[in-house]
């Protein structure tokens, strides 16, 4: 797992591979409950813009390996600007170009993600999974806004995230005590699409992203903007954003075969273009 030179290797510790269209990445640092080196959030951060750019890529699944999803930033490594003599600026400009960039390309990345959640997520991790579009998790899971319990601020996107995912008041209730909340109550509010056995997790995920994967991409991509954007516009602003959607969508082929497919009375075959 370490190079010559003794440092991490980031593609041992984060794993990426591409099968029927969809990108898995996979942290993989279980003995440090995959808490995340600067480096390996910069490689997600890749994997994620490289997952928009190729067109072979049609659904992405982020999940991880041992008993926990991610741990958030791994403080002992100073990913989190809380070492060392700072000066103002410091730890903003660490917190933006850092955990936000991070929240940033899953929730703008033009193709789905599919969080499989195997164990315990956890401040930054908790985030990086609530970014994702859709949420599963094993049963084993669980979701901490652990950020409370060191004195510290929610960061990576969280204040921005939970309001809208579950209302304000769920949200500081979260945020204000920190306390464990199992895969079940995640289920419950909403965090969570579906709670399944963590034998369960990895068939799950796969069953969901190929059906992804073989859906109309481009459609998906303005559909996933329209919806992330909803919460930030008025109405007005809303449906001019739709119809613009709608009518950037219907020059792709996919648009184009689904519509001939109902004419048809078959089923469509889209190919994401």
């Amino acid at each position: 797992m370490t190079s010559p030179s003794g440092k991490l290797s980031v593609t041992t510790v984060v794993l990426q591979a591409t099968d029927n269209a969809v990108s898995w990445i996979t942290l993989n640092r279980p003995e440090a409950m995959n808490a995340l080196l600067p480096e390996q959030r910069e490689h997600i951060i890749g994997l994620l813009e490289a997952a928009s750019a190729d067109p072979d890529i049609r659904a992405v699944v982020l999940t991880a390996t041992g008993r926990a999803f991610c741990a958030g930033a791994d403080l002992r490594g100073g990913s989190a600007g809380t070492g060392g003599e700072r000066v103002p600026g410091d730890v903003a400009r660490t917190i933006q170009r850092g955990a936000q960039r991070l929240v940033a390309a899953v929730l703008d990345c033009e193709k789905p993600v599919i969080a499989a959640v195997n164990g315990t997520a956890a401040g930054l991790g908790a985030h990086l999974a609530f970014a994702c579009d859709l949420v599963l998790a094993a049963e084993s899971a669980r979701f901490i806004e652990v950020f409370v319990r060191r004195g510290l601020v929610p960061d990576g996107g969280g204040a921005y995230l939970l309001p809208r995912l579950i209302g304000a008041q769920r949200a500081k209730e979260l945020m204000f005590f920190g306390d464990d909340l199992p895969a079940a109550d995640a289920e419950r509010l909403g965090l969570v699409n579906r709670v399944v056995p963590a034998d369960d997790l990895n068939k799950t995920a796969r069953a969901w992203a190929e059906r992804l994967a073989s859906g109309p991409t481009r459609a998906l991509a303005l559909t996933k903007q329209l919806v992330n954007s909803s919460s930030d516009a008025d109405r007005a602003t809303a449906f001019a954003a739709e119809a613009a959607a709608q009518e950037l969508n219907m020059t792709t082929a996919d648009a184009l075969e689904g519509v001939q497919a109902f004419a048809e009375r078959r089923a469509p075959h889209f190919r994401g273009r």
